[in-house]
């Protein structure tokens, strides 16, 4: 047997969790992501934004959406520019760290959309309009694996 998810993902519900942080960056890829949800064909009543301060608060909060049983993958949207100190890296690592723990904690399906970029120009042109826009990517990625998951049993026979 095989299974693979599709690009109709109506009836999924997805939470998109967005750092404020870089606002200009994350707004286009909330954008990116929500244009790819609706080629997906998920309602607005299927989506849940929850906007949190920073990168490093993203984990939690899209641990906690998934533990609710509300949706079927949540979407991991933030910023971060290298800056002068180590900060940068610190922060990057707890994110993307930080989401695979709670994808593999909760059992829901995470999409990391969290750019990790040098310079302003490198995160602004990664979250510009088209397909190339890494919020449309982290959004199409949810798309697959909610649709994927929906196919596989709850739990395992004895």
């Amino acid at each position: 047997m095989e299974l693979q998810g599709s690009r109709d993902a109506s009836g999924c519900r997805f939470a998109i969790v967005v750092s404020r942080f870089n606002q200009e960056v994350t707004s286009g890829l909330l954008a990116g992501a929500r244009q790819a949800l609706a080629e997906a064909a998920v309602h607005d009543d299927d989506i849940t934004i929850l906007h949190v301060p920073g990168a490093f608060e993203i984990p939690v909060t899209a641990l906690r959406a998934a533990e609710t049983g509300r949706f079927d993958a949540v979407i991991c949207l933030g910023c971060l520019i290298k800056g002068e100190t180590m900060h940068f890296e610190y922060i990057a690592s707890a994110a993307c760290h930080g989401v695979a723990d709670a994808a593999a904690a909760s059992g829901v399906p995470m999409a990391l959309g969290v750019l990790t970029a040098l310079t302003e120009e490198q995160a602004m042109a990664r979250a510009a309009a088209g397909p190339d826009n890494k919020g449309r990517e982290a959004a199409l990625a949810a798309v697959e694996m909610a649709t994927l998951f929906r196919q596989l049993p709850e739990g395992i026979d004895s």
